[in-house]
């Protein structure tokens, strides 16, 4: 899926995937699975124990083992008798009427987001979720490919996914069901699609939302809010593969790291050199605010994680233009301070594995050519999807 070189994996630097975790936050129970393996095994203990039902909706969905994996534990799933539903962005996957085919025979539905040459062709589906039995669920940033499992010793994805149990799960099967009526219509559907990025809401208290981002007239939910959020918040820390934010949330951001504290982890290797280009094209701005920013080189990283002062934003989201204000995404936010003091102790160790960027290194790398590409690179990464924009990295 990339043209961009092969980058030298993390062997020689002693980082190993971290082990899964486990917090209760707002009356959920929450797994938090950082390593590939772990996380691989989770995703298909989660179909293996559907009785019911199964939902199912990824950007990325490839044709290679583990994507056979997962589609024969499908097959097996609808054959017992779960009803299977199986929705897949038309523009991130790969997926042929061939290998679709069983799972169609044995009864399971499969549907594609965003094929027809209309508005919504334009948006990206960017969700990934699992809902077994309307009742127990798996969210987080992960594709179904080889990459986002592998070990960071063969230059894996580094990347999150959690397990839910709790009320929450009813706001995701909601948010599921949505989608899946869009995709039975051919017309008409991004205007629905738009209303519902600004009106649908599930929350539980103050502490517990869901949030959906996409084209809205305005902000989406999960746009505005994470802009409030970061408004009136003194502590920020973010793990975060691509950053190419609007310059408005950025001087939020350089609010915070001025007057508090600012903590990022950004990726060093990716297969889309273009978004690493664009996030140091901003580097220069954040650095004279004070924030301390740290570039992820064991392996790729793809994980999407912001704690701001007691709130924890998780799930599928970027932070760059794309992810807040073009691609449908689900970010689930949680207000418990237990629950981020745990989520900073994780990124602390992320940051401990990455390389410090001193206003000194920046500036070593800041060479006028470099500057030229790094800001071409925010530009492309800002309009272009993320599938385009991978296969132009500008010799970065």
């Amino acid at each position: 899926m990339t043209d961009a070189p092969v980058q030298d994996p993390g062997a020689g630097t002693g980082y190993s995937d971290p082990e899964p975790f486990s917090c209760e936050a707002q009356g959920q129970s929450l797994r938090f699975y950082p390593g590939g393996a772990d996380r691989r095994a989770a995703l298909f203990e989660l179909v293996a124990s559907a009785r019911r039902t199964l939902k199912l909706c990824f950007y990325i969905f490839l044709e290679d083992e583990v994507g056979t994996e997962l589609r024969d534990a499908l097959v097996a799933a609808a054959r017992r008798g779960v009803d299977v539903t199986l929705v897949i962005d038309g523009f991130g996957a790969d997926l042929s009427q061939p290998f679709l085919e069983p799972l169609r025979k044995a009864g399971a539905t499969c549907q594609v987001f965003g094929t027809l040459w209309t508005q919504r062709y334009l948006i990206r589906n960017h969700q990934k979720m699992v809902i077994a039995d309307d009742c127990r669920a798996m969210f987080g940033g992960f594709n179904i490919q080889d990459d986002y499992f592998a070990p960071p010793e063969e230059n894996g994805w580094n990347d999150l996914g959690i397990t839910l149990e709790g009320s929450a799960v009813a706001g995701l099967v909601g948010w599921f069901d949505r989608l899946q009526s869009w995709n039975e219509e051919v017309d008409g559907n991004f205007k629905r699609i738009r209303r519902a990025v600004r009106e649908w809401d599930w929350s539980e208290g103050e502490g517990l939302r869901w949030l959906v981002g996409g084209p809205a007239r305005g902000l989406s939910k999960w746009a505005a809010c994470v802009g409030r959020d970061l408004d009136r918040g003194k502590r920020l820390d973010m793990f975060m593969a691509y950053f190419s934010p609007s310059r408005k949330l950025l001087r939020r951001i350089g609010r915070i790291a001025q007057m508090g504290e600012a903590r990022l982890v950004m990726a060093g290797k990716s297969d889309n050199n273009a978004t690493i280009g664009a996030t140091r094209s901003l580097y220069h701005y954040l650095l004279g605010k004070r924030a301390e920013i740290y570039e992820f080189t064991p392996c790729k990283l793809h994980t999407k994680l912001i704690v701001l002062d007691d709130a924890v934003y998780l799930g599928s989201a970027n932070f760059d233009m794309r992810s807040l204000f073009i691609n449908l995404e689900i970010m689930l936010r949680i207000e418990d301070a237990a629950l981020a003091e745990r989520m900073r102790e994780f990124i602390a160790t992320q940051a401990e594995a990455s390389e410090r960027i001193t206003p000194e290194l920046h500036e070593e790398r800041a060479t006028p050519w470099n500057r030229i590409r790094w800001n071409l690179s925010w530009l492309l990464v800002s309009v272009l999807d993320y599938t385009i924009s991978r296969k132009l990295n500008l010799g970065l």
